[in-house]
């Protein structure tokens, strides 16, 4: 096999159905996942997509699907922990649920991949991790507290496993993006977005080709000296 063996999470919709259709296109052998069956189609994808519905918190399934990935490819070269949800409400009225929801798919979720995949990584010496992070972290956005406590959590998981998976030839590296037209932020008021993007440096939203070609950065063979590093969109 020489097509690279990429692993994308939240695959259903938004920027992970984006990051599907960007690596197909590429020529990359694309697995992904979510909690539900995709309903999209992108042209190429069939033969070069393959899809596990599973929750990115449950243990026992993502460990069988990281079985099933050993037995059929032997090799996972990239993975790409874009699964994550938000709580944008007052700290004062979030429920204790969506704080566990939140923590258990933004940082357990991203944990978890990032273990499994590294497992599979050392055995070639080989690997690229990326995970997701946001601008509410640095910006200190109030009203998403939980959320930005989770991505600041991925920080630190991102900076420290860098160091533990070095050795094995595998980097670990974040994006933050700004804010991208997907379900994620459909339900915030458009006065809160529009004082959010007036904080960047650049004032718009983010695009889905924005953040591939960061990706694309870290993914590159020769990026093997970038690792534990955070790039936040848009100037922030």
């Amino acid at each position: 096999m020489d097509k690279p063996v990429i692993l994308i999470t939240g695959t259903s919709k938004g920027i992970g159905k984006a990051l599907v259709a960007h690596y197909v296109a590429l020529g990359h052998h694309v697995i992904g996942c979510s909690r539900n069956a995709v309903e999209w189609k992108i042209e190429g994808a069939q033969g070069n997509y393959q899809h596990y519905i599973a929750d990115v918190t449950d243990e026992v399934a993502v460990k069988a699907m990281f079985s099933d990935i050993r037995k059929q490819y032997g090799r996972l070269d990239h993975l790409i922990n874009n699964a994550g949800i938000a709580s944008m409400n007052h700290s004062m009225l979030t429920p204790l649920t969506t704080v566990h929801q939140v923590l258990g798919t933004n940082v357990v979720g991203t944990f978890l991949f990032c273990r499994e995949s590294a497992k599979l990584m050392q055995k070639k010496r080989y690997g690229r991790i990326i995970n997701f992070a946001t601008v509410a972290t640095p910006l200190k956005l109030e009203g998403e507290a939980i959320y930005a406590a989770s991505k600041a959590a991925v920080i630190t998981l991102t900076q420290i496993m860098a160091k533990e998976f070095g050795e094995y030839g595998i980097t670990v590296n974040a994006i933050g993006p700004t804010p991208v037209q997907t379900d994620l932020i459909k339900s915030v008021p458009k006065d809160k977005i529009d004082s959010l993007l007036n904080r960047q440096a650049i004032k718009r939203f983010g695009q889905f080709h924005d953040i591939s070609n960061v990706i694309d950065f870290f993914l590159k063979k020769e990026s093997d000296f970038v690792t534990g590093q955070v790039i936040f969109l848009g100037g922030i």
